[in-house]
Order: structure tokens, then sequence, then C-alpha cells
């Protein structure tokens, strides 16, 4: 399919939902971020990513990585590609400009990462990565290492990882092996072995910087023993030239069921010399910096499947002949109608519809929070903080989960031609699927949500959120005209803290009611939290069609879609609660000899 960036539903939500530029006359260091540079980006961004991107998106996936004694070769095109990336200045959007940064708000930079990932969700793990890196960097690296790496990091001539996950202990941080011992010169000897290491080697940068966590010597035990640590491939001279190569191999690619032209290395520090960043064993502690940014660029490829889905799906839905409409033909001058007219057809693309809409709605909601937290102050920054904590699981699960329903719808609208690779549709299957595993996986990410950031808050965290909620509901109560949105929400937003409160009750019967309960409270979660800005855009919709306007199908298209996700997709949601209630005992009462086949 040939993608095409959809830059006016962007600039609905920035410039109509959101009102982004608002939000950074808040923000003294983004005031001069008005509606038109916002717009120069997006209309930057979509014509490199669909004159250059998206051509290599296929041919990338057919050619994948290459693999040679520790040398990796990415496929043609994306070493030229990222050298334009870069010329662009997409690398340096959003970075420090003292250390050659454009200083743009971290949530301008989220929109130009939704256009190129959709185009070529393989091409962006590559300077996502490093923009992960430079956070942390800015955040918590020594001036003297700020200074040796980030200029070079920002300007895309070197690149960044995050070497986190061993085989052993995969998402359980706390097990890790990987060792740091003090050198005499005050650096630190890394060995040990990382595997899923995204562009942990390839062929684009003179040198890479991973990001390791490690043990020093004594630490303790569990997460409160690990350290944090600056590795650079290629080890750094005094004057900042590239010196000799650092003890850091790549060990193997591994063979992937999607995102094959993005390398996923097997990495081994065999005493590679490397520095510590922050305070020692409190390592965890500043990769959350990391690994947040990498969370909301997560719930971005959820958001791209969705988008993508559609757009393929939408095109194909036009064209293909199929049958004739049960309420009379809508085609004539043809031997059939298109299958659109077909109202499962319609159901599949409305929910992929939904689902890319909302989910930008979504993202794009959160990343303001990411701007405040880096550069507000005060309530306002902490606000902002508890909302981030609230929101991040939400959305990287949530959204990663519906992106991949949707990418599967994309696959169905297409028939049989969906499972051919040529039309793009099960390429996009293939690399979702990651999307609901890395950076935390679904059931991660709900343990993470309903566990540690609503019921460990005692309810105040989503306390903040829910009250946001109601107060947008009493402000539409009395207009009619919105009571198909405003009265659903209204209810599920007031069952959405008594199922909470509920959870908490069974959890003093049963330590698993958490576990047992945490996906569904997440889809339940999500749900709502989708349908409130779902309800937000139909107000924006309505409000500009009462006003007159040029765009009477854009926004009647905008209303009718958040009627679909109400009568459609939240009914969704009594069936999680159905769920919820029927406690742990279904899944713990089976011992585990009887789990036999």
């Amino acid at each position: 399919m040939q993608y095409k960036a959809p830059i006016r539903d962007i600039q609905f939500v920035m410039h109509d939902l959101l009102n982004s530029v608002e939000h950074y006359q808040t923000l003294p260091v983004y005031q001069d971020v008005e509606a038109d540079v916002i717009n120069s980006y997006i209309e930057a961004a979509a014509s490199f990513a669909e004159n250059e991107l998206a051509p290599l998106n296929r041919t990338g996936d057919i050619e994948g990585c290459q693999f040679n004694d520790g040398v990796v070769t990415t496929p043609k095109g994306f070493k030229e590609a990222y050298k334009q990336y870069c010329e662009l200045g997409f690398v340096s959007l959003a970075a420090d400009e003292e250390f050659g940064g454009q200083g743009m708000p971290f949530s301008l930079s989220t929109v130009t990462n939704e256009i190129m990932g959709t185009a070529n969700w393989s091409f962006s793990m590559y300077p996502g990565l490093s923009h992960g890196a430079i956070a942390t960097l800015e955040h918590h690296g020594s001036d003297a290492q700020k200074e040796i790496y980030l200029e070079k990091m920002v300007t895309g001539e070197w690149s960044g990882t995050m070497c986190l996950t061993e085989a052993h202990a995969g998402s359980d941080l706390g097990l890790i092996r990987t060792k740091a011992e003090p050198s005499d010169d005050g650096s630190y000897r890394i060995t040990g072995q990382k595997i899923f290491i995204s562009a942990g080697e390839h062929d684009m940068t003179d040198n890479i910087i991973h990001i390791v966590l490690a043990r020093l010597p004594n630490a303790p035990a569990g997460t409160k023993g690990i350290s944090l640590f600056i590795v650079p491939k290629v080890n750094i001279n005094a004057e900042g030239s590239l010196g000799d190569r650092n003890q850091v191999t790549c060990g193997a690619i591994e063979h992937k069921m999607g995102i094959k032209a993005s390398a996923t290395c097997v990495m081994n520090f065999d005493g590679a010399k490397g520095f510590l960043i922050g305070p020692e064993n409190r390592g965890l502690n500043c990769m959350f910096t990391f690994m947040n940014v990498a969370r909301i660029g997560t719930a971005v490829q959820g958001l791209t499947a969705a988008e993508y889905a559609f757009q393929g799906s939408l095109t194909y839905a036009k064209d293909r002949l199929a049958m004739r409409s049960l309420s009379g033909v809508k085609a004539p001058d043809k031997v059939a109608d298109p299958i659109i007219v077909h109202p499962a057809v319609r159901n599949m693309l409305l929910t992929s519809k939904a689902f890319a809409e909302g989910g930008r709605a979504l993202v794009y909601y959160l990343s303001l929070f990411a701007d405040t937290v880096d550069k507000g102050e005060g309530d306002a920054q902490k606000l902002a903080d508890q909302m981030l904590s609230l929101l991040t699981p939400i959305a990287k699960a949530f959204l990663t989960e519906t992106g991949y329903e949707a990418a599967n719808h994309g696959v169905q609208v297409y028939g049989g031609h969906g499972y051919i690779s040529e039309w793009g549709m099960e390429q996009n299957v293939r690399d979702t699927r990651i999307a609901c595993l890395y950076e935390g996986t679904t059931e991660i990410q709900a343990l993470d949500l309903l566990g540690r950031k609503v019921l460990g808050s005692q309810g105040k965290m989503l306390a903040i959120f829910t009250k946001e909620i109601h107060t947008f509901c009493k402000q539409h109560a009395d207009d009619d005209s919105l009571g198909e949105f405003i009265r659903p929400l209204t209810k599920l937003n007031s069952e959405w803290a008594d199922v909470t409160a509920r959870i908490g009750m069974q959890a003093t019967q049963d330590p698993d009611a958490v576990g047992a309960a945490a996906v569904d409270y997440m889809y339940f979660s999500g749900y709502i939290t989708l349908a409130y800005l779902w309800a937000k855009m139909a107000v924006v919709a309505k409000e500009k069609l009462a006003a007159g306007t040029t765009e009477d199908d854009f926004y009647e298209a905008k209303v009718k879609t958040a009627q679909f996700y109400f009568s459609k997709l939240l009914p969704r949601t009594r069936t999680y609660l159905a769920r919820i209630d029927s406690g742990a005992a279904p899944y713990m009462s089976m011992s585990v000899d009887q789990f036999a086949f």
C-alpha cells in the first residue's frame, strides 16, 4: 500500500482538541512554538516518510539485516535514509539546544515519530533508541559525560541503545547478573550478556553508545543493587576523536517474526570500559527516564498499526467487488458492489479507524504531560507527573493490543489477499505483534497500572483523572445533543472507582485477586480513557459544525466515528467488569499437576 500521512487528523488533534499552542505557552521554553511551526514539522515529516521511508518498508522486510562475524548490515537504502533523517534535523528535534538540539517539545517529536513509524516501523527503531539514550544522558549524565557524548548523538553521528534484558531474567530486572568492576582510572569493566537489544549493532553510525544496567561488587540483591553505565562501542580519546574498539561485540542477531529490518542483537560485554551514570545502585531509577520514553514510543506503534491497517483496508474495500448490498444495489454499473457497503466490512474499518484516531488523541494527550514533567515546575509539574504515571501503562498496553486487533482486521478485509505479502497487511501483523511484548508485556503493564499506580496510591492517581472526566461530563450534562456520549461516560467513570474498590476488597481476602483482575482492569480503563477522548472530539466537531465550516464531511465523520465507538466498542467494558467480579478462583483452583496433556 502507499502510505499517506494523516495530516488533517494530526492537525485536528494538536490544534482543535488539545490546543497545543496554548499548552506550549504555559512552558516558557516553548513559547515560540506556534501553529505554523507545528505544521511545518508535520509537513516535513510527512514528505520524508511518504517518499523515502515508505518505499523501504517492504524491501527492508524482505532483505532483513545481515550478520557476518559481528558485523551487522542494514537493508539497502536504510543507511542513506538515516543520513537524510539526520540532515533534516529529526534526531535533534527535541534535544537541548545547549548540545546542538532544536529544543522542541517532546510532544512534537511524538507527532513526527508517529508519521515515520507508520511508514516504516523498522527504520524508526534506530533513531527511536537514540532519543531515549539522549534523554537519559540529559537528565542523569555528568557535565563531562554530556560534553563527550551528547553533541555527536544529537546530530545522529552516533546512535544509542538500551541494554537491560538478560536471557535468564526477561522483564525481572532484579535478576540481572552483568557485572561492573571498578578500574583504577575511574571507569568500570562491564562483563555480561544482554539479549533483545534493538539497534545494538548496525552500519549507520560510526559509534553506538550503549546504556547498560549492571551490578557493582557487593551491591544489594534485587532492583536496589542495579547501577547504570555508559559503554561506547568505540572508545573515545581525550580530545574527542574515536579510539580503539571497546570490548563489546554483537554475538548474533535474532531471526524474528517481524520488524526484520531492525537489528535485534545479542550483545557481549567482555570487560568493556564503561562509565557510571548517576548514583551507585540507583540505575533503575535513572533508567526510568529512558523506559518511560520507550513505553510512549511503543504506544505509538499500536497507533501506527491501526492507522496502517485502516489506510490499506479502506483503499482495498473501496475497490474490491463482491456480492450486492442487502439494502439494494449500490454500484449498478458494476458486476457487484464494493465490499465497503457490507456492514461486516464497515465494522472492521470503523474499529480500525476508531482505534487509530482515538489512539492518536491518547498518545498526544499523554505527550503533553511529558512536556510539563520535563520543562514545567511546581504544582503543574507534579500533576503532570501523576497523570503520566497513570496513563503510560494504559497507553502502552491498550494501544498495542488494539493496534494488533486492527492489524488483524486489515488482513481480514483483504481476505485471501491479506495473507499475501505483496499487500503489506500481513507484515503489519508481524511487525505489530512485538509491541505487546517489549518495553513490558501487556500483563506487566496491567499489574503496574492496577497494583502500583492505582492501588499503590490508594486510588489518588486514578481520582485525579476521574475527576477530570467528571468535570467534563458535568459541563455538558444538560446538552441533549451530547447525551449519547455523556450519559454512558458518566456511568462508567463512576463504575471505575467502584470496581477499583471491589478489587481492593477482594485482595484483602485473596492475594491473587490483583493479578487475576489486572489485565481486564487495564482493558476496562483503556476503553473508558478512549471514550473520554472520543467524547471530547465529538464536542469539538459539533462546535465546528455549528459555527459553520467548509469541512462538513471531516467533522461529521468525527461525530459518527465517536457514535460507533460508544455503541459498538465501549460495551466491551461490561464483559471486563463481569470477568473482574468473578475473582481469581477460575484461574487458581486447578493444581499445577492438573495442567496436563
